[in-house]
């Protein structure tokens, strides 16, 4: 007679298999299968239904055991159950979710790598939270570890997901602390001694806050005099514009401000993941929905190429295609050499179907100094291509305002609208021998 023992044995060896298959490998009847699968508890997983029904071994994560369940918050707040998250042995996880729908993940679920702890925001969220017991870097992390930092403290992620009980519970009993800009200086401070707030990812020094009943995503540049520092407070103004010209060429982009108070430079962004005081939004960016669905970043992938492969797996509107070739065309033509998978997100549709959300992070990183060190760097605008033909010219056109723009911008230094200026006459003289 085939022991529970014997079971886990055999489903440890395997990903996944069906019931009939582990009659077989046990040498008992089906009726034996069944009692020993009901015997087993939340060790093994069950997924899918009727005939296609499959078994996995799970895997106990303490201090979570070998199950998670998860909550989504809509649009007024209120959470509501939206599943069970169970790691598995032989690694990934599966999601049966509330609706009866459940599906397999090679690692963690799309939305999960995107709210866990990283960027600046995330460094310091070991220190913060020693009693966790997690390693001190967050590029140290497995994917367990990642699991435990969001079912125990992550009730202010990105995007409208809440892993775990505890996590709801402390975003039930998390009151918002309205702020206001003359507190900027002060949770900058704070920020760079303890990089506490939300896990938003990016390495540029930021923090979260609630300010004038929107929830903002606050960036800034800090007050010394240093040539570094000067040039990040102007790379903040170039991207407040940046967004502006976006907006201008009728593609949505996250609305923002600027703001200078006692010496500092701050970018106020709004997040388009929260509505009104306690909603929150799907969202899911670019990196997270490649790794698990296409896997194209890191093969000099772009946005241009990953927007076709989503086309063509139908995840993605043929509008939407056209907005990401034009902003990645626009983002090439002003300098922003940080067109990486993290800087695009889109909101959930349904099932493997995303919207494109506003544009963020658009400016010319290829100005941004190197640690304290200012580089001198040639802008050389590219012409179109097969698959920007269609878009290239009016990107062009809005770049070259935007390059126009910052030249005449008094915020900026004589020093960097010299460089806008020599931008704008390379894109203009590029434009002149283009014919499109």
């Amino acid at each position: 007679m085939a022991t529970l023992e014997q079971l886990l044995a055999v489903l440890g060896r395997q990903v996944e298999v069906k019931g009939s298959e582990l009659a077989t490998q046990l040498r008992v009847s089906r009726p034996t299968v069944s009692r020993l699968l009901a015997s087993a508890g939340p060790s093994v997983c069950r997924m899918g239904q009727g005939p296609a029904t499959r078994y996995a071994r799970t895997r106990s994560i303490a201090p979570l055991g070998e199950q998670v369940r998860m909550y989504r918050v809509d649009e007024t707040g209120r959470p509501h159950e939206a599943g069970v998250l169970h790691p598995l042995w032989n690694g990934g996880c599966w999601i049966a979710r509330e609706d009866g729908v459940g599906e397999r993940f090679a690692g963690l679920p799309p939305f999960a790598a995107d709210m866990s702890p990283q960027g600046y925001l995330g460094r310091g969220f070991t220190s913060r939270h020693l009693e966790l017991g997690l390693p001190p870097r967050i590029t140290d992390w497995t994917e367990d570890h990642q699991l435990i930092a969001l079912a125990l403290r992550g009730d202010d992620c990105v995007g409208n997901h809440i892993i775990g009980a505890a996590s709801l519970d402390r975003f039930l009993a998390s009151p918002l602390r309205p702020v206001t800009e003359a507190q900027y200086p002060e949770l900058a401070r704070s920020s760079m001694s303890s990089e506490a707030g939300s896990f938003a990812g990016g390495d540029q020094p930021k923090f979260t806050a609630y300010a004038e009943r929107r929830h903002v995503l606050v960036k800034f540049a800090a007050n010394d005099d240093g040539a570094a520092a000067q040039r990040w407070r102007e790379l903040l103004v170039c991207e407040g514009l940046a967004l502006e010209v976006v907006r201008n060429a009728g593609i949505p982009a996250a609305a923002s401000r600027s703001i200078r108070v006692e010496g500092y430079q701050f970018l106020e962004v709004e997040r388009f993941d929260r509505v009104g005081e306690r909603g929150r939004k799907a969202l899911l960016s670019l990196k997270a929905i490649d790794n698990e669905y296409l896997g194209h970043e890191g093969k000099g992938s772009t946005w241009t190429s990953a927007a076709r492969y989503l086309l063509q797996s139908q995840y993605i509107s043929e509008e939407d295609v056209r907005r990401i070739r034009w902003l990645d065309t626009f983002g090439q033509l002003t300098g922003n050499t940080d067109r990486h998978f993290g800087n695009l997100s889109f909101f959930e549709d349904g099932p493997k179907r995303f919207r494109l959300a506003p544009a963020y992070d658009m400016l010319p990183m290829m100005f941004a100094p190197v640690g304290t060190s200012i580089i001198d760097r040639t802008f050389e605008p590219r012409p179109p291509t097969s698959e920007t033909l269609d878009v290239w010219a009016d990107a062009a056109q809005h770049a070259l305002a935007y390059w126009s723009r910052l030249e005449q911008t008094p915020e900026l230094s004589d020093t960097f609208r010299g460089h806008c200026a020599r931008c704008r006459d390379s894109l203009a003289a590029l434009m002149q021998r283009t014919p499109v």
